[in-house]
């Protein structure tokens, strides 16, 4: 016993020194450099400094003294004074029972503090053992009180109130919750817990960390766990909670004897393992303890230097990584987002070539991309102009924020949870759709704000990659310009050899040789210009030209005559069919289609020329039966430059007569399949439909190219 008596003085005299600094720091700061309002770090200073009395008295009496437990009515006081300055503000007001409460342990511990001190003036210190009786029911009180008022200020204060003083007030009803116990122990057993008692002054030290964190915070100073050891900390006191539980289950099964301690040890194993067991096995287990945790123990859900750095590594890497092919910045722009809140998959959608947007790239989507999932103009347009993170199932519940017209489709989906519209400055670059993360829950303003800001990042990136990818056709088309240098060159070349021709023929037609030769030259050189002039196909349009009523029928049946010395083709149409362009647009972009079906069939295969009007629109189809196209090809290669199936080929045709259908306001489908042929659809305005709409020929132009 003498030795825990002297640990017991040990610890007080560490007790002492540290509340003395603490209180010695706060009151030597300026008021200016304190964050939080004037009074609260004073109040916490008169704290400080009142408990650094107690432990004094603790030390100079001993724990359990009655003149300690005058002194600590006097901390009491202190403290109570703290917490009415920290919980009755106008960011966490205190109800009115509270302040009754607050009063009354006010009352009590001037009462305690009056008596105590009448006692000593009168009769000395004889007078204190028959004042502890009341001295300690009213400590009892106090620390009753005090926790009531420190779990309710807690629960009131919520995010408005700073976490290192929410510390402090955690410490405040430790060091009132260990008073209570001992004071219980000793009332409900007649004997007094003398070995608990003469540990106070390490549950004193264990609460001068708090006071410690605070008064950094008060001068900004601040001190603050990162999330990783936070969590590892968590783990080790959920560690330590587990050994003291298989202590106290041990303990009791000794108490109550037989065969129960290996019962009870039995089933701390199993309960253990299995706990354990489900962790490692379960995502949707291990999910859910994350959300728990970040719910309940952190002020905020994300940590947002952690989650950022990751962020923008991942839309910054190019390499592989994690056995995935990174070098996709579509796929890592999905990637992103769904690791910020923890979805195991998203799709991100591009703009497509009719409108709206398609399903492009996905990361870890478990049934991969849906080559119908499209998102309509309209929808577009809505996401584009609100720049609203669309919570799906808000729009399952009916309870939409505002009428997007998401699509049937989608909501259909449960597995699509968020839909984040990723925009740069005005224009919507692409759409991610992310997937429902184990362990589903409601979107929050935090999660709102960190996919709005994540959304504007990605698409900065997303733009400066288009921009790039831009810059480098230009530098082709440049190129590709250059090359048509080189076939001017050769094209004055052969002009001027035809006209030397010309001229040495006034002077030696009569001799046969000079026939003979130049018929040889003429065939060479038309051989040449052939050359040249499959490889100067049209490319260059001429000024704008204005749009008007365009008879289908006999522009069909033009094609079909020119293509006729190489093919035949079946030619149907509706009768009367008129499309609004412009008659030599659509004919070159028939003609090109027309040429690409003869070139990919067989000779002996027949090519279809068929047009309708459909859906208020005129629908020209070019059928044939050739070699076919596969789905990869024709979204990712078919319209792009450069990029041609034919040996020599420069893979502008299909490009070009796709901008010249969208600058008339149409557009081209593709359905083809290796093996089985390709149906190109040229989708037009209906002629009738513009004149219905009152739309002014004048008033349309095709841009030109």
């Amino acid at each position: 016993m003498t030795a825990l008596v002297s640990l017991s003085q040990f610890l007080s005299m560490m007790a002492l020194a540290g509340f003395a600094g603490v209180a010695l720091w706060l009151a030597a700061r300026p008021p200016a450099r304190m964050a939080a309002p004037t009074p609260v770090p004073r109040r916490l200073a008169l704290a400080a400094a009142a408990t650094a009395i107690w432990c004094g008295a603790l030390y100079a009496f001993s724990p359990g003294s009655s003149q300690a437990l005058v002194i600590q009515s006097l901390r009491d006081l202190a403290m109570l004074f703290w917490l009415s300055g920290t919980f009755w503000s106008a960011s966490a007001p205190m109800s009115r029972p509270q302040r009754v409460i607050l009063w009354m342990l006010v009352t009590i511990d001037l009462f305690a503090l009056l008596l105590g001190g009448a006692a000593y003036l009168r009769a000395g210190a004889a007078a204190f053992p028959w004042m502890t009786p009341t001295l300690t029911v009213g400590a009892m009180l106090v620390a009753v009180g005090g926790l009531l008022i420190v779990d309710s200020g807690v629960r009131r204060a919520g995010a408005g109130q700073r976490m290192p003083m929410m510390a402090v007030a955690g410490g405040f009803a430790m060091l009132w919750a260990y008073e209570l116990n001992v004071q219980l122990i000793g009332a409900l057993t007649g004997e007094t817990a003398s070995t608990l008692i003469q540990l106070l002054p390490a549950v004193a030290l264990l609460v001068l960390p708090t006071y410690v964190v605070a008064a950094m915070d008060a001068g900004r100073e601040r001190m603050q766990l990162s999330r990783t050891a936070a969590m590892r900390t968590l783990l080790l006191l959920g560690g330590a909670a587990y050994l003291v539980l298989i202590g106290l289950t041990g303990a009791v099964a000794r108490m109550i004897g037989g065969d129960y301690t290996e019962l009870a040890q039995a089933t701390s194993l199993v309960v253990a393992l299995g706990t354990g067991g489900i962790l490692l096995a379960s995502a949707r287990a291990r999910a859910w303890l994350s959300v728990m945790i970040s719910k309940h123990f952190f002020e905020h859900r994300y940590d947002y230097r952690t989650e950022w750095m990751r962020f923008t590594a991942t839309l910054g890497q190019g390499a592989k990584g994690d056995g995935e092919d990174d070098g996709n910045l579509y796929r890592r722009v999905a990637k992103a987002l769904a690791e910020l809140t923890g979805s195991p998959g998203a799709w991100l959608m591009l703009p497509a070539a009719r409108g709206g947007f398609r399903v492009a790239e996905q990361w870890r989507w478990p049934a991969g991309i849906d080559e119908d999932a499209t998102l309509s103009l309209r929808s577009a347009f809505m996401l584009q102009e609100s720049r609203h993170i669309v919570d799906l199932d808000a729009q399952r519940r009916g309870q939409p924020a505002q009428d997007l017209a998401i699509p049937d489709w989608l909501i259909a989906d449960n597995r699509a949870w968020v839909v984040v519209p990723v925009v740069h400055f005005q224009r919507m670059i692409a759409v991610v759709v992310l997937h429902r993360p184990p362990v589903s829950r409601a979107l929050d303003w935090e999660d709102l704000d960190v996919l709005r800001i994540a959304g504007q990042q990605a698409a900065s990136y997303l733009a400066e990659s288009q921009s790039q990818q831009a810059l480098s056709e230009a530098r082709r088309f440049d190129e590709f310009n250059r090359r048509f240098a080189f076939i001017m060159h050769d094209i004055k070349n052969l002009a001027s050899q035809i006209g030397l021709l010309a001229r040495n023929a006034e002077r030696h037609a009569d001799k046969p040789d000079f026939r003979a030769d130049m018929v040889e030259t003429l065939k060479i050189s038309a051989g040449r210009l052939s050359d040249l002039l499959v490889r100067l196909s049209p490319r260059e349009r001429g000024p704008a030209a204005e749009a008007g009523r365009v008879l289908i029928e006999p522009l069909l049946a033009d094609v079909a005559a020119e293509v006729r010395p190489r093919r035949a083709l079946f030619v149907g149409c509706q009768a009367g069919l008129a499309a609004w362009g412009d008659r030599g647009s659509i004919r070159q972009v028939v003609q090109h289609l027309v040429t690409n079906a003869v070139d990919a069939s067989a000779p002996e295969t027949p090519v279809q020329l068929v047009a309708v009007a459909e859906q208020g629109r005129v629908r020209i189809d070019v059928i044939d039966q050739g070699c076919g196209m596969t789905r990869d090809f024709i979204r990712d290669e078919l319209f792009k430059p450069f990029v041609s199936t034919k040996d020599a080929g420069f893979g502008l045709g299909a490009f070009e007569a796709l901008q010249i259908a969208q600058a008339m306001g149409g557009a081209i489908d593709v359905a083809s399949e290796p093996g089985q042929g390709s149906d190109f659809t040229l989708w037009l305005p209906l002629a009738d439909a513009q004149g219905e709409a009152g739309i002014d020929p004048r008033m349309m132009k095709v841009g030109s190219k």
